[in-house]
């Protein structure tokens, strides 16, 4: 074995838990949040976190229609009437696709439905069921409202 990959060997970590260990994504309490869109940075940047977030979003467009519902994709381009954000409103099922030059206002709902509900969360929950004495704990999904 030559120098060089002796020493980059000797780099690899041996534990294996290391390996499996990636940093996480720190995520912002955008709960009730009413971004500032004065410029279009602002709105690409608001739409990009709204996209992220878990909860409902409420647009106001420029023509003072409200839509309330959950973003769950965006579109940019080169201008905002290029750029598009894709909504499920909260009280249908159609996807409706709003152009961010259209939108004068978000509004971020004030609960985010994922709060709290991490994988470290559950784990946490099932230790102390566990510490408790509680047999057959099993994996469940919170119930949707």
């Amino acid at each position: 074995m030559s120098e060089v990959s002796q020493s980059s060997a000797q780099a690899v970590p041996t534990n294996p838990d290391s390996l499996e260990v990636a940093p996480g994504t720190s995520h912002e309490r955008l709960e009730g949040w009413v971004p500032q869109l004065a410029k279009e940075d602002d709105i690409r940047q608001a739409l990009e976190k709204a996209f992220d977030y878990r909860g409902d979003i409420t647009i106001t467009r420029k023509d003072g229609s409200r839509l309330e519902g959950y973003v769950f994709d965006r579109r940019t381009g080169g201008s905002l009437s290029d750029s598009f954000v894709r909504v499920i409103p909260s009280n249908a099922r159609e996807r409706l696709s709003i152009p961010y030059s259209d939108i004068a206002a978000l509004k971020f709902s004030d609960r985010d439905p994922a709060a709290g509900k991490s994988f470290e969360a559950w784990v946490r929950k099932y230790w102390e069921k566990r510490a408790a004495g509680e047999k057959n704990i099993q994996i469940t999904p919170d119930a949707l409202e």
